[in-house]
Protein backbone atom coordinates (compact mmCIF):
# COMPACT_ATOMS: atom_id res chain seq x y z
CA UNK A 1 0.00 0.00 0.00
CA UNK A 2 1.26 3.56 -0.82
CA UNK A 3 2.25 5.52 2.05
CA UNK A 4 0.12 8.07 3.91
CA UNK A 5 2.89 10.92 2.58
CA UNK A 6 2.14 9.60 -0.62
CA UNK A 7 -1.29 9.83 -0.29
CA UNK A 8 -0.77 13.09 0.92
CA UNK A 9 0.87 14.71 -1.79
CA UNK A 10 -1.24 13.44 -4.29
CA UNK A 11 -4.91 14.36 -2.71
CA UNK A 12 -3.23 17.66 -1.73
CA UNK A 13 -1.88 18.21 -5.47
CA UNK A 14 -5.43 17.52 -6.87
CA UNK A 15 -7.15 19.86 -4.23
CA UNK A 16 -4.64 22.45 -5.57
CA UNK A 17 -5.79 22.10 -8.95
CA UNK A 18 -9.32 22.35 -7.91
CA UNK A 19 -8.86 25.45 -6.26
CA UNK A 20 -6.82 26.86 -9.10
CA UNK A 21 -9.48 26.26 -11.60
CA UNK A 22 -12.33 26.89 -9.11
CA UNK A 23 -10.73 30.65 -8.64
CA UNK A 24 -10.06 30.87 -12.77
CA UNK A 25 -13.87 30.05 -13.03
CA UNK A 26 -15.13 32.33 -10.16
CA UNK A 27 -13.31 35.36 -11.96
CA UNK A 28 -14.61 34.99 -14.97
CA UNK A 29 -18.26 34.41 -14.36
CA UNK A 30 -18.14 37.60 -11.41
CA UNK A 31 -16.00 39.61 -13.66
CA UNK A 32 -18.10 39.00 -16.88
CA UNK A 33 -21.68 38.23 -15.00
CA UNK A 34 -21.77 40.59 -12.25
CA UNK A 35 -23.49 40.16 -8.78
CA UNK A 36 -26.87 39.13 -10.49
CA UNK A 37 -25.83 36.86 -12.75
CA UNK A 38 -23.58 34.61 -10.08
CA UNK A 39 -26.78 35.10 -8.17
CA UNK A 40 -29.14 33.91 -10.68
CA UNK A 41 -26.97 30.30 -11.07
CA UNK A 42 -26.52 30.21 -7.53
CA UNK A 43 -30.12 29.85 -7.03
CA UNK A 44 -30.90 27.14 -10.11
CA UNK A 45 -27.85 24.87 -9.08
CA UNK A 46 -28.61 25.30 -5.43
CA UNK A 47 -31.51 22.14 -6.01
CA UNK A 48 -28.99 19.86 -7.38
CA UNK A 49 -26.02 20.20 -5.69
CA UNK A 50 -28.19 19.41 -2.49
CA UNK A 51 -29.73 16.64 -4.40
CA UNK A 52 -26.29 15.04 -5.09
CA UNK A 53 -26.63 14.41 -1.16
CA UNK A 54 -30.24 12.22 -1.43
CA UNK A 55 -29.72 10.86 -5.30
CA UNK A 56 -26.54 10.13 -4.06
CA UNK A 57 -27.73 7.93 -1.51
CA UNK A 58 -24.34 6.91 0.05
CA UNK A 59 -23.48 4.29 -2.39
CA UNK A 60 -19.73 6.00 -3.02
CA UNK A 61 -19.04 5.66 1.33
CA UNK A 62 -20.89 2.24 1.17
CA UNK A 63 -19.07 1.21 -1.46
CA UNK A 64 -16.09 1.99 0.12
CA UNK A 65 -16.71 0.33 3.62
CA UNK A 66 -18.15 -3.36 1.53
CA UNK A 67 -14.68 -3.10 -0.97
CA UNK A 68 -12.26 -2.02 1.89
CA UNK A 69 -13.57 -4.82 3.78
CA UNK A 70 -13.74 -7.27 1.35
CA UNK A 71 -17.28 -7.99 2.17
CA UNK A 72 -18.57 -8.25 -1.66
CA UNK A 73 -16.95 -8.60 -4.87
CA UNK A 74 -15.63 -5.64 -7.02
CA UNK A 75 -17.41 -7.11 -10.34
CA UNK A 76 -20.62 -7.62 -7.91
CA UNK A 77 -20.31 -4.09 -6.85
CA UNK A 78 -20.54 -2.54 -9.87
CA UNK A 79 -23.00 -3.85 -11.47
CA UNK A 80 -25.42 -3.19 -8.61
CA UNK A 81 -24.35 0.61 -8.60
CA UNK A 82 -24.74 1.06 -12.20
CA UNK A 83 -28.15 -0.07 -11.45
CA UNK A 84 -28.43 1.85 -8.88
CA UNK A 85 -27.64 5.01 -10.38
CA UNK A 86 -30.20 4.44 -13.34
CA UNK A 87 -33.03 4.48 -10.85
CA UNK A 88 -31.67 7.70 -8.73
CA UNK A 89 -30.83 9.46 -11.89
CA UNK A 90 -34.35 9.36 -12.61
CA UNK A 91 -35.77 10.35 -9.28
CA UNK A 92 -33.03 12.79 -8.64
CA UNK A 93 -34.04 14.64 -11.91
CA UNK A 94 -37.79 14.90 -11.77
CA UNK A 95 -37.65 15.79 -8.27
CA UNK A 96 -35.11 18.68 -8.77
CA UNK A 97 -36.82 19.81 -11.70
CA UNK A 98 -40.31 20.44 -9.20
CA UNK A 99 -38.22 22.11 -6.80
CA UNK A 100 -36.63 24.81 -9.54
CA UNK A 101 -40.28 25.26 -10.61
CA UNK A 102 -41.93 25.40 -8.14
CA UNK A 103 -39.51 26.74 -5.00
CA UNK A 104 -36.96 29.02 -6.88
CA UNK A 105 -37.55 32.68 -8.16
CA UNK A 106 -35.01 32.52 -11.00
CA UNK A 107 -36.99 29.77 -13.39
CA UNK A 108 -38.40 31.96 -15.63
CA UNK A 109 -36.88 30.35 -18.93
CA UNK A 110 -37.37 26.81 -19.04
CA UNK A 111 -33.59 26.66 -20.93
CA UNK A 112 -32.23 27.07 -17.61
CA UNK A 113 -33.84 25.17 -15.62
CA UNK A 114 -32.78 22.21 -18.33
CA UNK A 115 -29.09 23.28 -18.03
CA UNK A 116 -29.35 23.16 -14.63
CA UNK A 117 -30.65 19.69 -14.21
CA UNK A 118 -28.34 17.76 -16.82
CA UNK A 119 -25.38 17.53 -14.67
CA UNK A 120 -27.16 15.33 -12.25
CA UNK A 121 -27.05 11.89 -13.45
CA UNK A 122 -23.64 12.41 -14.61
CA UNK A 123 -22.10 13.51 -11.23
CA UNK A 124 -23.73 10.68 -9.53
CA UNK A 125 -22.11 8.03 -12.23
CA UNK A 126 -18.84 9.83 -11.23
CA UNK A 127 -19.39 10.06 -7.78
CA UNK A 128 -20.78 6.27 -7.25
CA UNK A 129 -17.62 4.78 -9.16
CA UNK A 130 -15.00 6.94 -7.39
CA UNK A 131 -16.41 4.64 -3.99
CA UNK A 132 -14.85 2.00 -5.92
CA UNK A 133 -11.18 3.50 -6.05
CA UNK A 134 -11.61 4.90 -2.34
CA UNK A 135 -12.44 1.31 -1.06
CA UNK A 136 -8.79 0.15 -2.94
CA UNK A 137 -7.15 3.06 -1.69
CA UNK A 138 -6.58 3.80 -5.31
CA UNK A 139 -6.13 7.71 -4.67
CA UNK A 140 -4.51 8.64 -7.44
CA UNK A 141 -7.39 7.65 -10.02
CA UNK A 142 -10.10 9.36 -7.14
CA UNK A 143 -8.03 12.17 -7.23
CA UNK A 144 -8.44 11.96 -11.74
CA UNK A 145 -11.98 12.01 -11.16
CA UNK A 146 -12.45 15.07 -9.14
CA UNK A 147 -10.13 17.47 -10.38
CA UNK A 148 -10.19 16.47 -14.06
CA UNK A 149 -14.07 17.96 -14.31
CA UNK A 150 -12.64 21.74 -12.94
CA UNK A 151 -10.28 22.17 -15.73
CA UNK A 152 -12.99 20.99 -18.01
CA UNK A 153 -15.20 23.66 -16.60
CA UNK A 154 -13.07 26.25 -16.75
CA UNK A 155 -11.91 26.20 -20.52
CA UNK A 156 -16.05 25.48 -21.06
CA UNK A 157 -16.93 28.51 -19.16
CA UNK A 158 -13.82 30.46 -21.68
CA UNK A 159 -15.49 29.39 -24.49
CA UNK A 160 -18.86 29.77 -23.93
CA UNK A 161 -18.85 32.54 -21.70
CA UNK A 162 -15.67 35.25 -23.05
CA UNK A 163 -15.89 33.57 -26.38
CA UNK A 164 -19.09 32.92 -27.44
CA UNK A 165 -20.63 35.27 -24.82
CA UNK A 166 -23.82 33.38 -23.99
CA UNK A 167 -23.68 35.32 -20.39
CA UNK A 168 -25.95 33.04 -17.70
CA UNK A 169 -26.26 30.05 -20.17
CA UNK A 170 -22.89 29.90 -21.20
CA UNK A 171 -21.34 29.54 -17.38
CA UNK A 172 -24.21 26.73 -16.71
CA UNK A 173 -23.33 24.97 -20.05
CA UNK A 174 -20.05 24.57 -18.92
CA UNK A 175 -20.60 23.16 -15.31
CA UNK A 176 -22.39 20.29 -17.41
CA UNK A 177 -19.21 19.66 -19.41
CA UNK A 178 -16.99 18.24 -16.92
CA UNK A 179 -19.59 15.74 -15.55
CA UNK A 180 -20.16 14.96 -18.93
CA UNK A 181 -17.10 13.95 -20.06
CA UNK A 182 -15.76 12.73 -16.66
CA UNK A 183 -18.80 10.36 -17.13
CA UNK A 184 -17.68 9.30 -20.68
CA UNK A 185 -14.23 8.25 -19.56
CA UNK A 186 -15.13 6.42 -16.68
CA UNK A 187 -17.56 4.59 -19.00
CA UNK A 188 -15.36 3.43 -21.29
CA UNK A 189 -11.55 3.50 -19.71
CA UNK A 190 -13.15 1.69 -16.66
CA UNK A 191 -15.57 -1.02 -19.00
CA UNK A 192 -18.45 -0.16 -17.07
CA UNK A 193 -20.83 -0.97 -19.88
CA UNK A 194 -20.38 -4.88 -19.26
CA UNK A 195 -21.53 -4.04 -15.74
CA UNK A 196 -25.21 -2.65 -16.93
CA UNK A 197 -27.53 -5.71 -16.21
CA UNK A 198 -31.39 -6.71 -15.61
CA UNK A 199 -29.68 -9.14 -13.42
CA UNK A 200 -30.59 -8.06 -9.86
CA UNK A 201 -28.40 -9.06 -6.86
CA UNK A 202 -31.16 -7.95 -4.52
CA UNK A 203 -29.57 -8.74 -1.16
CA UNK A 204 -25.71 -6.54 -2.22
CA UNK A 205 -27.98 -3.55 -3.70
CA UNK A 206 -30.22 -3.80 -0.09
CA UNK A 207 -27.18 -4.17 1.80
CA UNK A 208 -25.40 -0.87 0.01
CA UNK A 209 -28.67 0.96 -0.07
CA UNK A 210 -29.06 0.20 3.85
CA UNK A 211 -25.85 1.34 4.59
CA UNK A 212 -26.11 4.08 2.33
CA UNK A 213 -29.24 5.47 3.02
CA UNK A 214 -27.33 6.60 6.60
CA UNK A 215 -24.62 8.46 5.12
CA UNK A 216 -27.04 10.27 2.36
CA UNK A 217 -29.10 11.02 5.46
CA UNK A 218 -26.51 12.98 7.23
CA UNK A 219 -24.90 14.30 4.03
CA UNK A 220 -28.09 15.78 3.14
CA UNK A 221 -28.27 17.47 6.92
CA UNK A 222 -24.86 18.47 6.35
CA UNK A 223 -25.44 19.84 3.14
CA UNK A 224 -28.72 21.47 4.05
CA UNK A 225 -26.49 23.45 6.63
CA UNK A 226 -24.46 24.75 3.79
CA UNK A 227 -26.82 25.41 1.07
CA UNK A 228 -29.97 26.40 3.20
CA UNK A 229 -28.42 30.62 3.66
CA UNK A 230 -28.53 30.54 -0.29
CA UNK A 231 -31.90 28.80 -0.32
CA UNK A 232 -32.98 31.53 2.12
CA UNK A 233 -31.51 34.20 0.45
CA UNK A 234 -33.11 33.32 -2.88
CA UNK A 235 -36.76 33.57 -1.57
CA UNK A 236 -36.14 36.34 1.16
CA UNK A 237 -33.80 38.83 -0.40
CA UNK A 238 -32.64 39.32 -4.38
CA UNK A 239 -30.45 37.46 -6.74
CA UNK A 240 -28.01 40.85 -6.09
CA UNK A 241 -27.43 39.75 -2.63
CA UNK A 242 -27.37 36.26 -3.32
CA UNK A 243 -24.42 36.99 -5.92
CA UNK A 244 -22.25 38.92 -3.21
CA UNK A 245 -22.84 36.30 -1.16
CA UNK A 246 -21.66 33.18 -3.00
CA UNK A 247 -18.72 34.81 -3.75
CA UNK A 248 -17.73 35.48 -0.51
CA UNK A 249 -18.51 32.23 1.32
CA UNK A 250 -16.79 30.77 -1.55
CA UNK A 251 -13.29 32.46 -0.93
CA UNK A 252 -13.50 31.32 3.01
CA UNK A 253 -14.57 27.50 1.94
CA UNK A 254 -11.59 27.19 -0.27
CA UNK A 255 -9.93 26.69 3.48
CA UNK A 256 -12.24 23.26 3.71
CA UNK A 257 -10.22 21.88 1.33
CA UNK A 258 -7.77 21.59 3.23
CA UNK A 259 -9.29 19.04 6.03
CA UNK A 260 -11.28 17.70 2.86
CA UNK A 261 -8.27 16.57 1.27
CA UNK A 262 -6.61 14.87 4.74
CA UNK A 263 -10.53 13.17 5.21
CA UNK A 264 -10.53 11.74 1.63
CA UNK A 265 -7.24 9.55 3.15
CA UNK A 266 -8.79 9.34 6.70
CA UNK A 267 -12.11 7.56 5.36
CA UNK A 268 -10.61 5.14 2.93
CA UNK A 269 -7.47 4.06 5.25
CA UNK A 270 -10.18 4.19 8.40
CA UNK A 271 -12.60 2.04 5.91
CA UNK A 272 -9.42 -0.97 6.27
CA UNK A 273 -7.53 0.06 9.86
CA UNK A 274 -7.71 -2.88 11.94
CA UNK A 275 -7.25 -0.83 14.88
CA UNK A 276 -9.71 1.69 15.43
CA UNK A 277 -8.15 3.34 18.35
CA UNK A 278 -4.91 3.63 17.43
CA UNK A 279 -6.19 5.27 14.28
CA UNK A 280 -8.53 7.87 15.53
CA UNK A 281 -5.21 8.84 17.75
CA UNK A 282 -3.33 9.64 14.41
CA UNK A 283 -6.46 11.06 13.26
CA UNK A 284 -6.64 13.40 16.07
CA UNK A 285 -3.24 14.68 15.64
CA UNK A 286 -4.15 14.94 12.02
CA UNK A 287 -6.29 17.69 13.25
CA UNK A 288 -4.00 19.66 15.49
CA UNK A 289 -2.01 19.99 12.35
CA UNK A 290 -5.30 20.63 10.05
CA UNK A 291 -6.52 23.43 13.04
CA UNK A 292 -2.65 25.11 12.34
CA UNK A 293 -3.16 25.23 8.58
CA UNK A 294 -6.89 26.55 8.56
CA UNK A 295 -6.23 28.84 11.64
CA UNK A 296 -3.32 30.21 9.62
CA UNK A 297 -5.09 30.37 6.14
CA UNK A 298 -8.25 32.46 8.08
CA UNK A 299 -6.18 35.15 9.57
CA UNK A 300 -4.07 35.70 6.05
CA UNK A 301 -7.65 35.90 4.83
CA UNK A 302 -9.48 38.12 7.19
CA UNK A 303 -6.41 40.79 7.13
CA UNK A 304 -6.24 40.91 3.24
CA UNK A 305 -10.21 39.90 2.50
CA UNK A 306 -10.16 43.62 1.15
CA UNK A 307 -7.84 43.04 -1.49
CA UNK A 308 -8.39 39.83 -2.40
CA UNK A 309 -12.24 40.35 -3.14
CA UNK A 310 -11.67 43.55 -4.90
CA UNK A 311 -8.60 42.38 -6.53
CA UNK A 312 -10.58 39.08 -7.92
CA UNK A 313 -13.89 39.92 -8.33
CA UNK A 314 -13.86 43.93 -9.06
CA UNK A 315 -15.72 47.14 -7.12
CA UNK A 316 -18.97 45.18 -7.74
CA UNK A 317 -18.58 42.83 -5.09
CA UNK A 318 -17.40 45.16 -2.00
CA UNK A 319 -20.20 43.79 0.18
CA UNK A 320 -18.33 39.90 -0.28
CA UNK A 321 -15.63 41.50 2.13
CA UNK A 322 -18.02 41.34 4.74
CA UNK A 323 -19.49 38.16 4.07
CA UNK A 324 -15.93 36.51 4.00
CA UNK A 325 -15.37 38.05 7.29
CA UNK A 326 -17.87 37.28 8.96
CA UNK A 327 -17.98 33.40 8.08
CA UNK A 328 -14.00 33.07 9.11
CA UNK A 329 -14.97 31.94 13.07
CA UNK A 330 -17.62 29.01 11.85
CA UNK A 331 -15.46 27.98 8.96
CA UNK A 332 -12.10 27.38 12.09
CA UNK A 333 -14.40 25.65 13.86
CA UNK A 334 -16.30 23.69 11.63
CA UNK A 335 -12.50 22.05 11.29
CA UNK A 336 -13.58 19.59 14.12
CA UNK A 337 -16.52 18.17 11.82
CA UNK A 338 -14.66 18.06 8.39
CA UNK A 339 -11.22 15.79 9.67
CA UNK A 340 -12.85 13.93 12.46
CA UNK A 341 -16.27 12.84 10.73
CA UNK A 342 -14.43 11.27 8.05
CA UNK A 343 -12.77 8.57 10.50
CA UNK A 344 -16.64 7.95 11.81
CA UNK A 345 -17.89 7.29 8.36
CA UNK A 346 -15.35 5.44 7.13
CA UNK A 347 -15.52 3.24 10.37
CA UNK A 348 -19.45 2.62 9.13
CA UNK A 349 -20.90 4.93 11.44
CA UNK A 350 -22.03 8.18 9.58
CA UNK A 351 -25.50 8.76 11.94
CA UNK A 352 -22.92 10.49 14.78
CA UNK A 353 -22.88 13.50 12.46
CA UNK A 354 -26.30 14.19 12.73
CA UNK A 355 -26.66 14.54 16.85
CA UNK A 356 -24.30 17.65 15.92
CA UNK A 357 -25.53 18.57 12.48
CA UNK A 358 -29.44 18.35 13.10
CA UNK A 359 -29.46 21.25 16.09
CA UNK A 360 -27.18 23.05 14.23
CA UNK A 361 -29.38 23.03 11.15
CA UNK A 362 -32.50 24.25 12.71
CA UNK A 363 -30.32 27.02 14.30
CA UNK A 364 -29.16 27.89 11.09
CA UNK A 365 -32.45 28.32 9.80
CA UNK A 366 -34.26 30.44 12.43
CA UNK A 367 -31.29 32.73 12.34
CA UNK A 368 -31.45 33.86 8.37
CA UNK A 369 -34.65 34.00 8.23
CA UNK A 370 -34.52 36.72 11.38
CA UNK A 371 -31.56 38.24 9.95
CA UNK A 372 -31.71 37.74 5.58
CA UNK A 373 -34.29 40.27 5.49
CA UNK A 374 -32.38 43.25 8.03
CA UNK A 375 -28.84 42.64 6.98
CA UNK A 376 -29.27 40.90 3.66
CA UNK A 377 -26.16 38.57 2.64
CA UNK A 378 -24.75 39.62 5.92
CA UNK A 379 -26.94 38.33 7.88
CA UNK A 380 -26.75 34.76 5.81
CA UNK A 381 -23.17 34.63 6.85
CA UNK A 382 -23.64 35.85 10.47
CA UNK A 383 -26.48 32.85 11.17
CA UNK A 384 -24.06 30.39 8.75
CA UNK A 385 -20.86 30.96 10.96
CA UNK A 386 -22.67 30.57 14.11
CA UNK A 387 -24.19 27.31 12.76
CA UNK A 388 -21.03 26.53 11.87
CA UNK A 389 -19.36 27.10 15.08
CA UNK A 390 -21.89 25.56 17.28
CA UNK A 391 -21.88 21.80 15.01
CA UNK A 392 -18.18 21.94 15.13
CA UNK A 393 -18.17 22.04 19.06
CA UNK A 394 -20.90 19.35 19.16
CA UNK A 395 -19.17 17.03 17.11
CA UNK A 396 -15.85 17.04 18.52
CA UNK A 397 -17.75 16.60 22.00
CA UNK A 398 -19.21 13.32 20.19
CA UNK A 399 -16.22 12.08 18.57
CA UNK A 400 -14.70 12.49 21.91
CA UNK A 401 -17.29 10.33 23.49
CA UNK A 402 -17.73 7.91 20.85
CA UNK A 403 -13.52 6.85 20.17
CA UNK A 404 -13.44 7.35 23.74
CA UNK A 405 -10.56 9.59 23.79
CA UNK A 406 -10.91 12.91 26.00
CA UNK A 407 -11.26 16.20 23.97
CA UNK A 408 -8.21 17.47 26.01
CA UNK A 409 -6.01 14.41 24.82
CA UNK A 410 -7.60 15.39 20.92
CA UNK A 411 -6.78 19.07 21.79
CA UNK A 412 -3.28 19.09 23.41
CA UNK A 413 -0.55 19.59 20.96
CA UNK A 414 2.88 17.71 21.08
CA UNK A 415 5.74 18.15 19.27
CA UNK A 416 5.62 14.79 17.93
CA UNK A 417 2.74 15.66 15.84
CA UNK A 418 4.24 16.20 12.51
CA UNK A 419 5.81 13.34 12.55
CA UNK A 420 2.52 12.09 11.68
CA UNK A 421 3.19 12.92 7.89
CA UNK A 422 5.66 9.95 7.98
CA UNK A 423 4.84 7.25 9.81
CA UNK A 424 1.30 7.03 9.20
CA UNK A 425 -0.44 3.87 9.89
CA UNK A 426 -0.28 1.73 6.81
CA UNK A 427 -3.08 -0.70 7.47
Amino acid sequence: MRTFLQDLLSVGSSKFIIIIFGLLTSIVTARLLGPEGNGIIAGLTVYPSLFMSIGSLGIRQSTTYYIGKNIFSEDNIKSAITQIWFFTSIFSVFSCYFLIQYLNSYNEFLILTVLALIPIPFSLFNTYNSGLFLGKNDIKTFNKINWIPHLIIFISTIIFVIIIKLEVRGAMIAQFSGPLIMFFLLLFKNKFLKYFSLKFDLNLIFNLLKLGSIYALSLLVINLNYKIDIILLGKLSSAFELGIYTKGAGIIQYLWQIPMFLSTIVFARSAVSKNDLEFSLKVSQLLRITIVLIGSGSLMLFLLSDFIIIGMYGDNFIGSISVLNLLVPGVLLMTFFKVMNMDLAGKGKPWISLKAMVPSLIINIILNVLLIPIKGSDGAALASTISYSLSGLLFLHFYSKEVRIPIKKILAFAKSDFDVFLNFSKK
